[in-house]
């Protein structure tokens, strides 16, 4: 009797049939099949030398370094090609940027030095990447990738754009470049995606509200962008508190609103069986911007955990028709991603790159990417449906 296949193995082979099909060498698809297969069985860090150990020496391991950090393959296609994939075998429900640090000692990787990351509020030594992902109702699974460089080691039209934007008033001259990254890393992937426009989930607390708003806007992409209650924003609502008393903290506004609260269930993105509740409120406001043609509707909410504490989470979006329940369901995938990249995202060695070059950085992140995808689609993940909210 015929031995049955290895079910991730099954996956990863069709997979890279069919993603890696842009590589134009046969040589070059049989070494991207064996890179994503070594991710996914390499023990430990997923160095290429400890990839080529498990089917070569020396040779294998030369070979392999050079298809990752010399070579000139394109990553963009296959990207591509993974993302339509997946599409192909769930609708994508949302994108969601998610930032990933990689803390580096010394000095020999790419993009390495001393960050100050806005959502931990703290500095740190290595590397600070954004991740993109595709989520549908059945996975969540990275597909687009940006590192943020310093100065010296951008492209030139990225650092003229970045200054443009250090004065903008609404981020810590800090945070800007970190927030032109972010954007434009996700606006890339999902304009270049091919697909049905579907919202983008991100954490922009303390790196640019009303920029970050605009420059999606701008892109035509809807966004739910998670806020800091010290935002400042404008009631629209003649018939609420704060209408026509100028810009409100958002933490504040919500407040005075917490009467309008109802409750909200959504599934646990760590895959737990039990359905969660939280309390949510939605009010129509607008940016406080100087130019009146970029004030339009947009929808804030809030989400408290203890509803006798102020809201533990705040989210604006362009989305306003849609009711609260989906918006705030659709901004778990956040959550659900987090928890991707805090657990596969490690197995597949997302974070496990090391050399000097940028462009062996993108090819290994790519076929990271790969190797994440099959592992979810090989059941690995093992995460509940998720519903999928009600287009713009």
């Amino acid at each position: 009797m015929r031995a049955r296949r290895d079910p991730l193995d099954e996956v990863t082979e069709d997979l890279c049939a069919t993603v890696l099909a842009s590589l134009p060498r046969k040589d070059q698809r049989e070494k991207g099949l064996r890179y994503v297969r070594g991710l996914l069985t390499t023990s430990g860090r997923k160095s290429i030398r400890g990839i080529a150990a498990q089917d070569g020496g020396p040779a294998a391991e030369q070979s392999l370094h050079h298809f990752i950090s010399s070579s000139t393959w394109d990553w963009q296609p296959i990207r591509t090609a993974l993302t339509r994939h997946l599409a192909a075998n769930g609708p994508l429900a949302a994108w969601v940027a998610q930032p990933m640090v990689i803390p580096k000692g010394g000095e020999h990787s790419v993009g390495t030095g001393h960050r100050f990351d806005p959502h931990q509020g703290q500095m740190f030594r290595g590397q600070q990447a954004f991740g993109t992902w595709f989520t549908s109702p059945e996975m969540a699974t990275p597909v687009g990738w940006r590192l943020f460089l310093p100065d010296s080691e951008g492209p030139a039209e990225v650092r003229a754009n970045t200054a443009r934007h250090t004065t903008a008033g609404d981020a810590p001259a800090h945070a800007a470049p970190y927030e032109e990254c972010a954007a434009l890393g996700v606006i890339e992937t999902v304009r270049g995606s091919g697909l049905p426009v579907r919202p983008v989930v991100l954490d922009i607390r303390d790196i640019g509200t009303r920029l970050t708003m605009n420059r999606f806007a701008e892109a035509r992409v809807p966004v739910i962008a998670r806020i800091s209650p010290a935002g400042r924003l404008l009631v629209t609502d003649p018939s609420l508190p704060g209408y026509g008393s100028g810009a409100l903290n958002a933490g504040d506004l919500l407040q005075s609103v917490k009467g309008l609260r109802m409750p909200v269930e959504w599934p646990d993105p760590a895959g737990s069986p039990a359905q969660r509740s939280t309390l949510a409120a939605a009010v129509r406001v607008m940016m406080p911007d100087p130019s009146p043609a970029r004030r339009r509707q947009l929808l804030l909410i809030g989400e408290w955990t203890d509803p006798r504490r102020p809201p533990s989470q705040l989210w604006i979006t362009d989305l306003t028709r849609p009711a609260v329940g989906p918006l705030l369901r659709m901004t778990k995938q956040a959550r659900r991603v987090a928890h991707c990249a805090q657990h596969t995202g490690r197995d597949v060695g997302l974070r496990d790159y090391a050399g000097r070059s940028l462009h062996g950085w993108q090819r290994h992140v790519t076929l990271a990417s790969v190797a994440h995808a099959a592992h979810a689609l090989a059941g690995q993940e093992r995460q509940r449906p998720y519903p999928v909210p009600p287009p713009r």
